[in-house]
């Protein structure tokens, strides 16, 4: 059974660090593009940032772009997410994604191209 697992998420102080780490299991990850997503309470599931299977080439949203940094150990197929100066507006629950096969431009930020997620962590970050 394929099977994405979030932790490390919770109440965190603004400006604050808070490393999100995601476990595959079920099969070998390292060939999959992989990424986070977040949704905050009202509003839809947004593209956090995502990694080639290699690890070789990262992409992240504006909102996060200097202060979130995607990392990926393909030894232990494992994804993370280190979050630097969180602010109150990136309080939301975090989601990891897995899709096979080429990612590029649009794919990356559309849903739809994941062929696995996992349950999500609640990130929040009090003013």
């Amino acid at each position: 059974q394929v099977q994405l697992v979030e932790s490390g998420g919770g109440l965190v102080q603004a400006g604050g660090p808070l490393r999100l780490s995601c476990a595959a299991s079920g099969r070998t990850f390292s060939s999959d593009a992989m990424a986070w997503f977040r949704q905050a309470p009202g509003k839809e599931r947004e593209f956090v940032a995502g990694i080639t299977g290699s690890g070789g080439s990262k992409y992240y949203a504006d909102p996060v772009k200097g202060r979130f940094t995607i990392s990926r150990r393909n030894a232990k197929n494992t994804v993370y997410l280190q979050m630097n100066s969180l602010k109150p507006e990136d309080t939301a629950v975090y989601y990891c994604a897995a899709g096979q096969g080429v990612f590029w431009g649009i794919k990356w930020v559309t849903d739809t191209s994941y062929d696995y997620w996992g349950q999500g962590t609640q990130v929040t970050v009090s003013s």
